[in-house]
């Protein structure tokens, strides 16, 4: 292998590990419109594992007065991924 090469591999490298680096880091948790577009399902579907207990969610207080939103950790993301939903 020549210099030439060996420093466009080199290159090449520090280029992938800067963009890795530049990467979003995941969140502690996302609301049922971020889950369902990683997922690539209705926002709707995934309100309603959260409602019918088919993923790990839990209402948390969103904006102002007494509204409330489901919340989705980013662990119970990475077990939708892994496993799929929790059984009926």
């Amino acid at each position: 292998m020549d210099t030439d090469e060996i420093t466009s591999r080199l290159n090449r490298i520090e280029s992938l590990l800067s963009t890795l680096i530049k990467k979003e880091k995941p969140r502690d948790y996302y609301t049922t419109a971020e889950i369902a577009k990683i997922l690539g399902k209705a926002e709707f579907t995934v309100r309603e594992w959260a409602r019918n207990g088919r993923i790990w969610a839990e209402k948390r207080q969103c904006g102002r007065g007494r509204s409330r939103e489901w919340m989705i950790s980013h662990v119970e993301l990475e077990r939708i991924q892994d496993e799929g939903l929790l059984p009926d």
